[in-house]
């Protein structure tokens, strides 16, 4: 028997607790035991749940007792977790989280921890939701040398746009819409802002990189200021518009996250609705891509439970490589890319004669123009010396 606590008993947490108790067939055959939810940690009671009785609001209950081998943190946010995750790993107890802000500030730390005290620290769900994707990187494709890893790492984000694109909704439209649908919450700020993204490209960064970047050090970038128009000129060049985490390896490690244009011969182009997906770039492998739903309670329990089978059946061996805070990254004025630049119409020839070699998009209304390859300085460089400042900029993949 293998006994668990769950810390959190919300969306996620409960829909761990339904996925043990409803599927405990499939869950006990694969994870190789019988699994008791013995505790449950949340400030609330819940007087109607079957786990009424095993709600305490004493983290200390938890730590103390030593049949409790694994905890599950499902709280969100960065405290109490990392001072829960801490005292568990502490206290000899492997920790499995969905907490994407937690694991991106902290995982370097609780990763040197879990080594130290002979415990696992998994995160599967922090990343992909339902996708697996961590795993897959560590365990099928870490022989690889992965050059690039990149993706749709938000669903709201990615419903919005879909949105936009599908039913020519306006961004506040299509916004209003998700959160009538329950895809974005009331304060969307963390997914349309691109928050949510940036903390999920640094902990898939780190994993080919072994460097932890701090999330503050990301050029991050949102959605909320593509327009109608961007759209349609996306359209008449055969491309989407996504919202792209992008990490690489090299010399010094880098992430970002930005919208990007996607040309319709990619496969992060059809992804659409509230679905993710990551694309792995790796030699001699070439490009794989993961994909599935990446958020909803369901979804984000099954990856947690995935992570809770992992460390019943195979120990509490050590699961990703330890990492390193780092702070020396590529600098982001070097990042080179191909851009959609669209202008008043009025700068037309400066703009033209600015950047000869530029694919003219069609517009009555705008100059708009995909550059050549060039990095975010030399563009800078360009607009700067003819004195134009964009109506909009959005790198092409």
């Amino acid at each position: 028997m293998t006994s668990i606590a769950i810390l959190g008993f919300g969306v996620v947490g409960g829909g761990v607790a339904d996925l043990i108790i409803h599927n405990s067939k499939e869950v006990n055959h694969h994870g190789g035991d019988d699994i008791n939810i013995k505790y449950v940690l949340d400030l609330r009671d819940f007087p109607d749940s079957p786990l009424a009785d095993r709600v305490v609001h004493d983290y200390s209950v938890i730590l103390s007792d030593p049949d409790v081998s694994v905890v599950i943190e499902v709280m969100g946010g960065s405290h109490p977790a990392y001072e829960y995750t801490v005292a568990a790993l502490k206290a000899g107890k492997s920790v499995i989280t969905s907490n994407k802000e937690v694991v991106a500030n902290f995982g370097d730390e609780f990763l040197a921890l879990a080594r130290e005290n002979g415990v696992c620290y998994r995160f599967e769900a922090a990343v992909g939701g339902g996708i697996p994707v961590i795993s897959p990187m560590l365990s099928c494709v870490g022989q690889n040398k992965i050059s690039e890893v990149r993706g749709i790492l938000n669903g709201t984000t990615n419903y919005i746009l879909t949105q936009m694109f599908t039913y020519g909704r306006s961004f506040e439209s299509a916004l209003k819409d998700a959160q009538e649908k329950g895809y974005a919450e009331r304060n969307p700020d963390a997914d349309i802002l691109g928050t949510d993204a940036c903390r999920k490209i640094a902990i898939l960064t780190s994993l080919i990189t072994g460097a932890l970047i701090p999330t503050e050090l990301i050029h991050t970038e949102g959605i909320t200021k593509i327009r109608d128009n961007d759209v349609r000129a996306a359209e008449a060049v055969g491309c989407t518009i996504k919202l792209v985490g992008r990490g690489f390896a090299g010399e010094k490690p880098f992430c970002t996250v930005a919208p990007f244009l996607v040309p319709s011969d990619m496969p992060l182009s059809g992804v659409s609705g509230v679905y993710n997906a990551v694309e792995i770039i790796a030699e001699p492998l070439g490009n794989i891509m993961l994909y599935g739903q990446g958020a909803g309670a369901g979804a984000t329990a099954s990856a947690v439970v995935g992570d809770l089978m992992q460390v019943m059946r195979m120990g509490t061996g050590c699961y990703a490589p330890v990492l390193n805070k780092c702070t020396d990254i590529a600098d982001y004025d070097g990042f080179a890319s191909r851009f959609y630049i669209a202008a008043d119409k009025a700068y037309s020839d400066i703009v033209l004669e600015a950047f000869p070699s530029a694919v003219v998009i069609p517009s009555e209304s705008e100059c708009a123009i995909i550059t050549e390859s060039m990095s975010e300085r030399e563009l800078s460089d360009r607009l700067s010396a003819i004195g134009v400042t964009p109506l909009s900029k959005i790198r092409v993949l």
